[in-house]
């Protein structure tokens, strides 16, 4: 199949780039709640003494505080794990424009909460733009990987990562004081979430369909051709129906996966185990607890900008997601993902040696700055953009829907977990905390290397079958149908 610039259609990238503000609303929603937390705390505290005329008791705000940051990742929970429920039957274009709704309920409750004097309208708007953020980890991914052309679909599916390191900038940069970040418009930066969700609204309906949806699910043959024809810009698309009705083929063979069959069944087991592996790299990588907490920390390395330094931070952020972008056609997902690993592990090393020494030396503030945002490029090197759209590359159109949902379950719990712990778990350890997360990089680099095979410039069923083979003498246990699922057909 031709790499060339053919490829790059504008019906292409008007596509992938209305699925992708999905992604950018995740990552607003993620870092927007950080930089206001005085002024929504404030607020608060106003509400408690309006209703029961007294200050809200210390204990309560911190648990009020602490429910309005987590319930974020416990509607994305919830949200991933329904993915399958909504692309099997809607297609992937129409649930992304479905979500929506929850995006507009959202910007609604969070943005009049102040109005309507309830913090209650506050929590329950991050719980809802919480579910929408988890479908839209399921939506996006798998929408670009499906519509992309096997030679960019690394490339394409990075602007998932894209799209979430830019809404984590635009909320950094919205925050300050000086824009939105203030006691009169903080429920605008809140409510700003309406805007995205109408750009969005208003371009997916001029995007097609995924063809792979259109072919394999609906049986619309000439319907997926002529979409196909359109996203790659050339009348002939024999090579990619000819995979797509392979993979249609297998699917009439196997019954409909369930995600109790992905850990069931032999053959799904390593690529199910390798995507939750993956997902968990990069949330207990240790990312979050510095987009969590970053001003804090640099607060604590002896910053007298931290929030200048956040922003610097996310602009590294941003910055080293567009590197990865152009090299990962090139250098691989698996290399890039070792590569990232490592070097946050001594990123992280050397983090933990300017905290411990700051005392001594106030110059170690600097190495600190050096370290983070060092620790911030190499997350989006590898473990940042990787996780995400490798899970469409591992498994064929049948499992797919529920291998979302897994991993994107996976990955949620994780951020739950870090987001609620860190500060306590940093407390204990003070300074030494990032070891914890070097042990855990370490041990996915070591899984990485020897578990995680390398899907570039391969077809999905390629890939299917590079599991098959690995099953080895045990294939004769699997029944016919596990054997056609993963692509026992299919020639390497």
């Amino acid at each position: 199949m031709d790499s060339g610039g053919k490829q790059v259609t504008l019906q292409l990238m008007l596509a992938v780039g209305a699925a992708v503000i999905g992604s950018l609303q995740f990552g607003y929603n993620t870092g927007v709640i950080n930089a206001p937390q005085k002024i929504i705390e404030e607020f608060y505290n106003k509400t408690w003494i309006a209703r029961y005329n007294e200050p809200i008791p210390d204990t309560t705000l911190t648990s009020l505080w602490s429910l309005s940051v987590a319930i974020f990742s416990v509607g994305g929970i919830f949200g991933s794990f329904s993915v399958g429920l909504f692309v099997n039957r809607l297609g992937r274009k129409n649930s992304m424009l479905i979500a929506n709704v929850l995006a507009f309920i959202s910007a609604a409750l969070m943005g009049f909460s102040k109005l309507a004097g309830s913090f209650e309208m506050l929590i329950i708007g991050r719980l809802v733009v919480g579910l929408y953020s988890g479908l839209s980890t399921g939506f996006v991914p798998m929408y670009v990987g499906e519509i992309a052309p096997t030679a960019l679909r690394g490339a394409l599916g990075t602007l998932h990562q894209l799209g979430i390191v830019i809404g984590i900038l635009m909320a950094q940069v919205f925050g300050l004081e000086s824009i939105l970040g203030s006691s009169s418009l903080w429920p605008v930066l809140l409510g700003f979430t309406v805007i995205p969700a109408v750009v969005q609204c208003a371009l997916l309906p001029f995007c097609p369909e995924s063809p792979r949806f259109l072919l394999i699910n609906k049986n619309e043959e000439n319907k997926a051709k002529s979409v196909l024809k359109k996203l790659r810009g050339v009348t002939d698309v024999s090579a990619d129906m000819q995979e797509m009705k392979e993979e249609s083929r297998q699917m009439m063979r196997e019954k409909k996966v369930t995600i109790l069959e992905l850990f069931r069944s032999p053959l799904y087991r390593q690529p199910i185990f390798i995507a939750i592996m993956l997902q968990l790299s990069q949330q207990l990588s240790g990312i979050n607890a510095v987009f969590y907490y970053s001003t804090r920390i640099f607060e604590k390395a002896g910053v007298s900008q931290p929030v200048y330094a956040t922003i610097g931070a996310g602009v590294v952020n941003t910055a080293f997601t567009v590197v990865s972008l152009f090299v990962v056609e090139r250098a691989g997902r698996r290399s890039l993902h070792l590569i990232g690993l490592l070097g946050m592990a001594g990123s992280a090393i050397l983090m933990t040696i300017a905290m411990a020494l700051l005392e001594k030396y106030n110059e170690m503030s600097y190495v600190s700055i050096v370290a983070i945002f060092s620790f911030v490029a190499f997350f989006e090197i590898g473990p940042g953009p990787i996780p995400w759209f490798i899970v469409a590359e591992l498994f064929s159109q049948g499992p797919r829907p529920s291998a979302f949902a897994v991993a994107g379950f996976s990955n949620w719990s994780a951020n739950f977990i870090v987001g609620m712990c860190f500060q306590y778990v940093e407390k204990q350890c003070g300074p030494y905390v990032f070891v914890i997360f070097t042990v855990l990089l370490l041990v996915f680099f070591v899984f990485t290397y020897f578990k995680v095979p390398e899907t570039k410039g391969r077809t999905f069923d390629e890939i299917s079958a590079g599991f098959r083979q690995t099953s080895g003498g045990a294939a004769e246990k699997y029944s016919p149908e596990e054997m056609n699922s993963l692509g026992a057909d299919s020639p390497l």
